[in-house]
């Protein structure tokens, strides 16, 4: 029974509490808006590290600041807010309703009530989508706690008989697509071979999914489906507890942690613009396998580690507590000092971020844009106002139809810069809701289709670029800039004066917009001679 206890001294009592659909509701209310202890004192750790940079520093204590912005309950966290994700684990004889209709009432009610992001898209046909606009289906996967598939938690182990125990996640597009897969052998068994493989698929992470990141990666599983379910179970800090002690059921390796870690410091991306600062943590698995194949995965949570442990019982609900109040806790004042001291020194040639910076100011008139950006070198930080067309995926791809079918494009297209985003939905009596960059590399394939008509010269988004992009900013002299990732509830509260949707109003959070910004920090990643940010770090 002490154990027990122990074990929930992190949860919240709720007595009496057995409603899986309130269980829900209160979980991603609550980790949509406010992080664990552990994880914003490790972004303080980070900031305060003396390997950080000046650039991990800024984007590190923008974050936080970004924490204490979403903890008031308007703001989530991030813009992306996420596909509903649920993990369950039924311990003894717990019984309630139908758990699915009652999980998904709970998913649907919160995302419509605090303004949550609508983010799913559900076929119509084999081509063609539509936005349900209820971020619908949830994922929903529910395990007897002793015939799981993938290894079960610890806190589910401890957890009291007769309960429930679940892992509430909100996962976005941008981590969830650097999961990468290896229908392996015993061949990658070796330290040798296995390092190798760790250091080339670390290399791809980039930065597009905002770190520093959560690192896990899993080595092993009876097949690829318990391979990939202990893959995300380790990002969403499932296996924190897991033992280092090689048994045959699953294990961590400490060895090949500190080796992630170093390998995530040494590739030179650090928080997003350079740095050390990578990744704040890493957790390497091993699973038994069958003996002709060893499937491997690498995957990662980002920066906006959105996780949330709860436990049902017959007497009530446990939730896992997070931080309300993020600037009392220690070393918050003092990280934060980095994002003020870089804003102070706008204009100053002694400032704590880039070399040089630039004051940008978008009136619609392209030209004007690209004049003043001139010369700006890749890690130049730009200070923009003014407006911006705000499009992504989808919109992108209507404009691909217009040019596939000889028409020509919105004139709106060629006269602002064009921001990938896709804003949560609007809080009463605010401007936007959160708003953050999306990942840049999704419309690398439309830049000769844009940026031969005039479009696309100008670019924000976050992340790392193909060559092909890099390689028509040079041959048509546009620039892509580059907008710090997770700090969407600071951007939206702080920087965003107006917006207006301007079309595709159909297409939900991915409609185009024009949005007013004042001082939104950017940095240059490349320049109209194609030079690269990223690559000038390899």
């Amino acid at each position: 029974m002490q154990e027990t206890e122990n074990s929930l001294k992190n949860f919240d009592f709720i007595p009496n509490e057995r409603s899986l659909s309130k269980t829900a509701e209160l979980a991603f209310s609550r980790l949509s808006f406010t992080f664990t202890h552990e994880h914003l004192s490790s972004i303080i750790k980070a900031a305060l590290s003396p390997q950080a940079s000046d650039n991990d520093r800024y984007v590190l204590s923008c974050m936080l600041k970004n924490a204490e912005v979403a903890s008031k309950g308007l703001y989530p966290l991030c813009q992306d807010t996420g596909i509903a994700n649920v993990f369950g684990w039924k311990k003894g004889s717990f019984s309630t309703g139908n758990l699915y209709e009652e999980i998904t009432s709970g998913v649907r009610k919160v995302y419509d009530e605090r303004k949550l992001r609508f983010s799913t898209t559900v076929p119509t046909s084999f081509y063609e989508e539509k936005d349900p606009k209820n971020n619908l289906p949830a994922q929903i996967s529910i395990f007897d706690s002793e015939a799981a598939l993938a290894p079960s938690p610890s806190f589910v182990k401890d957890a009291p008989e007769d309960s429930l125990s679940f892992i509430f996640c909100a996962k976005g597009g941008g981590s969830s697509n650097k999961t990468s897969f290896i229908q392996g052998t015993k061949a990658y068994l070796t330290k040798e071979r296995f390092s190798a493989l760790m250091k080339e698929e670390l290399s791809h992470f980039g930065t597009s999914a905002c770190p520093p990141y959560t690192i896990a990666i899993v080595a092993g599983g009876l097949s690829p489906e318990q391979n990939l379910l202990a893959l995300k179970l380790a990002s969403m800090g499932a296996y924190d507890t897991m033992t280092y002690e090689p048994n045959e059921l699953g294990f961590r390796d400490r060895e090949l942690e500190e080796l992630s870690m170093r390998i995530a410091s040494e590739s030179g991306y650090g928080a997003q613009f350079g740095g050390k600062i990578f990744a704040l943590s890493a957790v390497v698995v091993r699973l038994p396998r069958h003996g002709a194949s060893c499937p491997i995965s690498f995957g990662v949570s980002c920066s906006a580690h959105r996780n949330l442990k709860a436990i049902l019982t017959k007497e009530g609900l446990y939730l896992e507590k997070t931080v309300e109040k993020p600037c009392e806790l220690e070393g918050f004042s003092q990280a934060v000092e980095f994002a003020k001291k870089a804003e102070a020194k706008e204009g100053s040639e002694n400032k704590a971020s880039p070399k040089n910076e630039k004051t940008i100011t978008s009136t619609g008139d392209m030209k004007e844009v690209l004049s003043e950006l001139g010369k700006a070198k890749p890690g130049d930080r730009i200070i923009l106002s003014g407006k911006i067309l705000v499009a992504r995926d989808a919109a992108h791809a209507r404009w691909q139809k217009l040019i596939d079918k000889g028409e020509s494009l919105p004139e709106y297209c060629l006269r602002y810069p064009i921001c990938y985003a896709g804003p949560a939905r609007t809080p009463d009596g605010k401007v936007i809701g959160s708003f953050g960059p999306t990942t840049a590399g999704r419309m690398d394939v439309y830049a000769e289709s844009l940026m031969s008509r005039g479009a696309a010269l100008v670019t924000l988004a976050k992340g790392n670029r193909s060559k092909n992009w890099t390689d028509s900013c040079k041959k048509y002299g546009a620039f892509y800039l580059g907008t710090p990732g997770g700090i969407a509830a600071l951007i939206a509260s702080e920087y965003i004066v107006s917006q207006e949707i301007l079309d595709y109003e159909d297409l939900g959070m991915e409609a185009v917009r024009l949005v007013e910004v004042k001082n939104l920090p950017c940095f240059v990643i490349t320049n109209k001679d194609g030079e690269d940010f990223y690559e000038n770090l390899r």
